[in-house]
């Protein structure tokens, strides 16, 4: 069964208003039977978001909308279509309590959730690491190279999977190589294949789903999945479920690259 475990709503506020019925509609058209909504979880209430429009995940008052519109829509496609309500969760290093919290609250009415790291801490800043190449270099800028970036990044993916959230802590671990996604905009090659193997590794120990996200594709200074695809038989080999994710925050994008991947 064709699955896509990682698509956003309306309720993105930095998305689009694309209608939920216009992405479960088009699911059902492209031969999909079983996805999720996983839209960005309200960041921790005391966690200043550092992006401009302070728009990263959706308002704590918007859950309960979010939740009752995807069970309308469960009951409304229930006889053509899986529909799993979802969260994407932020791990952002020394909120782990109140993201606890969150989830304790919150867990028991999720069908599937992701732990993403979308934000990483350099000293006593936190910046959103995949907002823009400008942010991004000036992360590298503070933290003392590109390559200084990566190895916080996959440190922090690291933190994620090791991270005591609780009994509804996400079992799968989102795009767990965002920090590809201006590789072709800062001019170095950075070899990070032992810092990737090491994420994977540490994902199957802990019997953990892994994102495999196609939204790098679209990305321009990227131009790869992530992963990247050469990583594909090496989690395959370590025996970690993969779970196609278009990552989509528009119906145009739903679904977007999956034949590049695999067919599952």
């Amino acid at each position: 069964m064709k699955r896509d475990g990682h698509i956003h709503t309306p309720f993105c506020p930095h998305g689009t208003k694309d209608e939920l019925h216009t992405y479960i509609e088009k699911a059902i058209e492209s031969g999909f039977g079983d996805i999720s909504f996983t839209e960005h979880a309200p960041l921790p209430s005391s966690f200043v978001d550092p992006t401009p429009e302070k728009d990263s995940g959706m308002s704590l008052e918007t859950m309960h909308s979010y939740l009752d519109a995807i069970r309308q829509a469960k009951d409304a496609y229930k006889n053509d279509i899986q529909i799993r309500a979802g969260l994407e969760v932020d791990y952002i290093t020394g909120y782990e309590s109140e993201t606890r919290s969150f989830l304790d609250e919150y867990g028991p009415l999720l069908d599937d959730s992701i732990l993403s790291v979308h934000f990483l801490r350099v000293d006593s800043d936190y910046f959103c690491m995949d907002y823009s190449k400008e942010v991004f270099m000036e992360i590298a800028h503070q933290a003392g190279s590109v390559e200084a970036v990566y190895e916080l990044y996959y440190k922090t993916v690291e933190a994620s999977i090791s991270a005591d959230l609780g009994a509804f802590k996400p079992k799968r671990i989102g795009h767990p190589t965002l920090v590809h996604k201006f590789q072709l905009a800062h001019g170095k090659k950075i070899d990070d294949d032992h810092y990737i193997k090491r994420v994977l590794e540490k994902i199957a120990e802990t019997g953990y789903e892994m994102d495999l996200n196609g939204a790098g594709f679209s990305k321009p200074d990227c131009l790869e999945s992530y992963p990247p695809q050469r990583y594909i038989p090496f989690a395959e080999s370590l025996g970690i479920p993969l779970v196609f994710g278009s990552d989509a925050h528009s119906v145009n994008g739903l679904h977007k690259h999956y034949g590049k991947l695999y067919n599952r």
